[in-house]
């Protein structure tokens, strides 16, 4: 300030605070006349009173719907990828004629292409009876009845049940071509975007012919037509008021109500649904006078055979996936079912489920039984496919319990214990779980063999900690187990398996150590007779995976399960067998999964809704049903020996009584081989050898295997021989 000129260059501190109050005053200003503003011109929208309540309510109503709207589509993605896939496009090309492992006809699946019928073709009191009784609203509502579903839904909490279903004909549309038949929430959300989707692409009249070319009717008959033909041997063109409503009401339950299995119920309720067609004003009651006084009377079906059709849905599914990008949809299909086992199958299952659903609190179960390569011989999805076709020992995925702890006991004795070595049980920790045994108590010392006899938990557990939980993992992988996730809990059965490929996990412990993979399908031909698949060419031939030596010590140790561990009901009087029994958490599941020197079968009990049974182990209805299906499933005491245990005295003797008769007459033991219904190629084999013999008896005389003249005969057998009995041995 003391420099000359200095004075000119200072700040004027004085002005520069006075703009800077005048500014910040002036803005403040600014901000009051708006927020003046701002009020002048909403005061007049101030509300009181009922007006101010019913602002809010509308205020906060419309957030709520946009909330709920962002929801629903967020809901609705899962549907969209659904169609995006468009697989039910080609499903619907589809028309699959299939036949039991002889060849014989069992069913069909997709859509009869020759027998469909145009709807304008259909008499007209046929499909009112149809909306009648499934949707009246069907050409008035978007795909969802809201009214309908209202009315369904007070009608069950009067009831405290389900005695009504919501569902419009477009979401039962919907469920039949995208979804599966499984009750949950999800399936319901998805069924309900879909309905909505069908609306918007289809016409009225399209959707109700997809839907009567569809439903399942009963009697492994799909839609309309296939039933009139079934239950009155006409074409659905032709059936009269009675046969109408009878074929209506069949919709909602088609086991229940088919005029084969229960005619005076098909009959009461072909009654309601004339009653339904006059409430929804279609008809009179002058109109369906004539039909209440004449009933309809289905043809005779003394012969009639209830088909496979829980297997006969996953082998359509299978065939689909194993001809996908051919262009030729019209199929025949040999599989692998043998009818009476699976007429058996549903008898053991419906035998000991039916008495037992109440006290019990248990309403599902399942069954699976496999030959030693895999092949599925009887399939039981659930207690009724007509109520529901939601296949259990397909697609639902359960936990296993102690069934699963096999697989920890084999790679156990891969790492070098043995069915002797002693173990202890008592507390163990793994991370911050200890698991607890069935009874809550500690055995101490005690072998292997024991351990899993008797089913303790803490040992698998242990063991697992010691030969490393991926080993574990690893193993069943091999054996074909998806899903299974190193853990824990896992040793104990915690991962979620589907029956089927549980099953067939256990086929590798009967065959000897040869995974497998559950098959169905033994051959494609399409429309002009030309094999496209056969799973002899076209799959992969069994590898020795597991040493037989391990092999043979689990199967010792599962047979003491049997013979004196948990699975005592499950013990034959004619040969020996291994297995084990499983029980789910708060037992919500029950297994039970045994094998024979034939046959490998699992056994399933629970609920769909999965609450806890009432108290139901795999030890107990599972084992009982597994014991009465195999009991019977064996039509010849010739069973092959599982491998690690001996064989049964009556095997022992059976064998003596057929070697026997080979040394007195070698055609006679061939020829009973077709008794014991053994696949087609090991026949073929058999017969083939015996037909050899033969020709070498005629050519040299009666042949003794010890002598030199088996080479002699061998020379003399010609190529054209053999080549008229193509076979292929396992």
């Amino acid at each position: 300030m003391f420099r000359k000129g200095a004075r000119q260059h200072s700040i004027n501190f004085l002005s520069l605070d006075s703009k800077l109050d005048s500014s910040v005053f002036s803005f403040g200003q600014i901000l009051k006349n708006c927020w003046r503003s701002y009020r002048s011109f909403f005061s007049r929208f101030h509300l009181t009173g009922f007006r101010k309540w019913f602002n809010e309510l509308l205020s906060e109503g419309f957030t709520l719907l946009v909330a709920g709207m962002m929801v629903m589509m967020a809901l609705a993605i899962p549907s969209y990828r659904i169609l995006e896939k468009g697989e039910w496009k080609a499903t619907g090309q589809y028309s699959v004629t299939m036949l039991d492992r002889y060849g014989n006809e069992i069913g069909h699946r997709g859509i009869l292409h020759d027998d469909a019928v145009p709807i304008d073709e259909l008499p007209d009191h046929l499909i009112k009876a149809v909306m009648a009784t499934e949707d009246r609203r069907f050409f008035t509502h978007f795909g969802i009845d809201v009214f309908g579903t209202l009315r369904a839904v007070v009608a069950n909490l009067k009831a405290d049940g389900v005695v009504q279903g919501g569902s419009s004909l477009s979401q039962q549309l919907a469920k039949i071509l995208f979804l599966s038949p499984e009750r949950t929430l999800d399936r319901k959300i998805k069924e309900a975007f879909l309905a909505i989707w069908l609306e918007q692409h289809y016409t009225k009249k399209e959707i109700m012919k997809l839907y009567l070319d569809r439903a399942y009717m009963g009697g492994g008959a799909h839609g309309v037509e296939a039933a009139a033909q079934l239950y009155f041997g006409k074409s659905a063109r032709e059936v009269s008021l009675a046969e109408g409503a009878m074929m209506a009401g069949l919709f909602k339950a088609p086991t229940r109500y088919s005029p084969h299995a229960n005619l005076p119920a098909a009959r009461a309720r072909a009654n309601e649904v004339l009653d339904n067609m006059v409430e929804a004003g279609f008809m009179t009651d002058g109109q369906v006078h004539g039909a209440r006084l004449n009933p309809a009377v289905p043809v005779d079906q003394d012969a009639a055979f209830n088909s496979p059709e829980f297997f006969m849905d996953w082998a359509f599914e299978e065939a689909q996936r194993l001809t996908k990008g051919k262009s030729d949809f019209n199929l025949t299909v040999q599989t692998t079912i043998d009818v009476e086992l699976q007429e058996l199958a549903e008898k053991s299952v419906a035998g000991v489920l039916l008495p037992n659903r109440k006290p019990r609190r248990v309403q599902e179960a399942a069954l699976v039984s496999m030959s030693l390569d895999g092949a599925v011989r009887s399939m039981v999805g659930g207690n009724d496919y007509g109520e529901s076709q939601f296949n259990r020992a397909v697609n639902a995925k359960r936990q296993p319990g102690s069934t699963f702890k096999p697989y920890v006991y084999l790679t156990a004795l891969q790492n070098g214990f043995k069915p002797n070595s002693r173990v202890v049980d008592f507390p163990v920790v793994c991370g911050r779980w200890s698991p607890k045994n069935y009874n809550r108590r500690y055995r101490g010392a005690i072998t292997l063999e024991v351990a899993l006899a008797k089913s303790i938990n803490t040992i698998p557990v242990w063991l697992a900690k010691k030969v490393g939980h991926k080993n574990i993992t690893a193993n069943t992988r091999l054996l074909g187990l998806k899903g299974v996730k190193p853990n824990c809990t896992m040793p104990i059965g915690t991962s979620e398996l589907t029956l089927l490929e549980h099953t067939g996990g256990y086929v590798a412990f009967a065959n000897g150590g040869k995974p497998v993979k559950p098959y169905g399908i033994v051959e494609i031909r399409n429309s002009r007779g030309e094999v496209i698949y056969s799973h002899d060419r076209d799959e992969k031939p069994l590898v020795q995976v597991f040493e037989t030596e391990h092999i043979e010590m689990l199967n010792h140790m599962l047979g003491k399960v049997v013979s004196a561990g948990t699975a005592r009901r499950a013990i034959l009087d004619f040969t020996l067998s291994a297995g084990k029994t499983g029980t789910g958490q708060n037992y919500k599941d029950a297994f039970f999964l045994g094998f024979t020197g034939d046959y490998v079968t699992g056994v399933w009990f629970g609920n769909d809704n999965s609450k806890p049974t009432g108290r139901v182990t795999g030890g107990s209805l599972p084992a009982q049903t597994w014991h009465d299906y195999m009991a019977k499933a064996h039509r010849s005491m010739n069973i092959g020996q599982i491998p690690g245990l001996p064989l049964h005295p009556v095997q022992v003797a059976e064998r003596k009584r057929l070697a026997a008769i080979a040394k007195a007459n070698p055609e006679a033991v061939y020829d009973e081989s077709r008794d014991q219904r053994m696949p087609d190629r090991t026949y073929e084999l058999l017969q083939s050898i015996s037909n050899l013999m033969r020709s070498a008896k005629e050519n040299f005389g009666p042949v003794k295997p010890d002598d030199g003249s088996k080479k002699q005969v061998r020379a003399r057998i010609t190529g054209d021989q053999v080549a008229r009995k193509s076979f292929t041995p396992q």
